[in-house]
């Protein structure tokens, strides 16, 4: 059992982001302390070859968590009522291996900070380590503020169901793409318990039908309970301590490489590149003008230990690159709608 650790979720078609993550957190969080990745699948051969040169990185190898992780997402969300509609109403996150990042839970480290690959880790965790003395959970996000319609939780249902008010519930909404909390805190017997809520007392119909499959909404669900304690540092009475992290939404003020928030120039633990794919950031790195929002801090970071690799000029993709891609795309939706 190590005291402290960072865990985040990868394979290797997120190679690049997974690449600029490590050097972020090498640089702007500790090069001592150890991080873990838990395989997103078994397409991993990329990140074996690329933590040979980085000791304080290892593979999660602990796959009888993983399974039991696949199986409890799976039972639960097949009694969501949602699995009885057609096939052409499923997210694209249907059946995908997101939620395996639960499995942190299981590994060895006796407290630890979850990051999304898709994230550039931007200062220390001693104030995440600290709340941890406290809290059963740590987060940094304003998924709170979402309206009614799109929390992954349906607050009235949840509100009519429990004592819950809805200011309280909010209070409670969280995101899933950082996070700090204990080793073991969901344990065998916590599954099971969890599987007869969910399944039994039709619990699961809580989560919105637009967020089944998703692992946030699973995550909420799960740490809904007020016995579990938690921080937000959005939700934080210190003002410094509120920020924004999303690269398409937030905006940000670059100082030798380290990003602070635009209104007062706070401190922000990391930012988070959602809504961009891992093909975006391939591309980016091979040479072309991707639109991704600070996409130059990410270039920094992801060769940051190989700056002669680093693409010197960005250029548009050719018409017949453009056109392979779009026909790919109608492919695989296509496939995806058959299956």
């Amino acid at each position: 059992m190590k005291p402290f650790g960072i865990y985040t979720l990868a394979n290797d078609p997120v190679y690049d982001e997974l690449v600029a993550l490590l050097n972020s957190i090498e640089r702007n969080v500790s090069p001592d302390i150890p991080v873990c990745i838990i395989p997103y699948d078994e397409q991993v051969e990329l990140i074996v070859e690329e933590i040979k040169s980085r000791p304080n990185v290892n593979l999660f190898n602990n796959w009888e968590s993983i399974r039991r992780w696949d199986n409890f997402v799976n039972q639960v969300w097949d009694a969501h009522p949602r699995s009885r509609e057609s096939q052409l109403t499923r997210p694209g996150w249907y059946k995908g291996f997101v939620h395996r990042k639960f499995a942190a839970f299981d590994g060895d480290f006796k407290r630890f900070v979850f990051y999304d690959a898709d994230s550039l880790a931007m200062k220390p965790l001693d104030d995440v380590l600290a709340k941890l003395d406290t809290y059963n959970f740590v987060f940094d996000d304003w998924e709170h503020a979402k309206p009614k319609a799109a929390t992954d939780i349906n607050l009235e249902i949840v509100e009519s169901a429990t004592n819950f008010t809805e200011p309280q519930l909010r209070s409670r909404i969280h995101c899933n793409s950082f996070f700090g909390s204990h080793q073991g805190f969901f344990g065998v017997d916590d599954l099971k318990s969890l599987t007869i809520r969910l399944i039994e007392k039709k619990e699961i119909e809580w989560i919105q039908k637009k967020f089944w499959w998703s692992s946030s909404a699973l995550f909420n669900y799960m740490t809904l309970d007020s016995k579990h304690s938690m921080f937000n540092y959005t939700l934080s009475p210190n003002s410094q301590d509120k920020t924004g992290n999303c690269a398409n939404a937030d905006s940000f003020v670059n100082i030798d490489n380290i990003l602070y928030n635009q209104d007062g120039l706070k401190p922000i633990h990391r930012i988070h590149y959602m809504s961009y794919s891992g093909s975006d950031f391939a591309r980016l790195c091979r040479g072309e003008d991707v639109d991704i929002r600070y996409r130059d801090e990410f270039l920094y970071y992801r060769f940051l230990n190989q700056p002669e690799k680093k693409p010197q000029q960005l250029k548009p993709p050719s018409i017949t690159a453009k056109t392979n891609r779009f026909i790919k795309q109608a492919v695989k939706k296509i496939k995806r709608t058959i299956a």
